[in-house]
């Protein structure tokens, strides 16, 4: 049996914000919108009369289909937690950058927060880990990270 990686599904209260945030901090690139309904995503989904919008953007470093983040919105959707990175669950995204305070400064000019601060670790065997944990625009957790081995 082959199995590949295909995507992150992360829901939006605006979809368009975030993928306009993507775009701009991480370079992630706009694939392919969607605009889906009907029973076959009732079912799927376990919702009644689901619609969701939204787009998959390719993520940085990997070429034509490669996995993809896809961002989507529901017409209807509760109000979420807020996330802290000992929620349990899917808890963050994370991106290898070459300057880890140049991009959080990006993201916090797009929108972003601050979860932590930018600190740097020898992590024996492996190297000095330079990281910081981010909100995006809508509270999800991003890590920005670079190693120096």
């Amino acid at each position: 049996m082959s199995i590949k990686y295909v995507h992150t599904n992360l829901i939006a209260r605006d979809w368009k914000r975030l993928a306009e945030f993507y775009e701009q901090v991480f370079g992630c690139k706009p694939l392919s919108a969607r605009d889906l309904s009907g029973r076959w995503l009732d079912g799927v989904t376990g919702l009644d009369d689901a619609h969701i919008t939204g787009m998959h953007m390719s993520l940085p470093g990997f070429g034509e289909g490669g996995p993809t983040l896809e961002l989507f919105q529901y017409d209807a959707m509760p109000d979420h937690p807020d996330v802290r990175p000992n929620t349990p669950g899917f808890s963050h995204i994370a991106f290898l950058v070459d300057d880890v305070a140049a991009v959080a400064e990006a993201v916090i000019a797009n929108g972003g927060r601050a979860v932590g601060e930018l600190t740097s670790q020898e992590v024996p065997g492996v190297g000095v880990l330079t990281v910081q944990y981010l909100y995006d625009p809508e509270g999800n957790i991003v890590e920005v990270q670079n190693w120096d081995a």
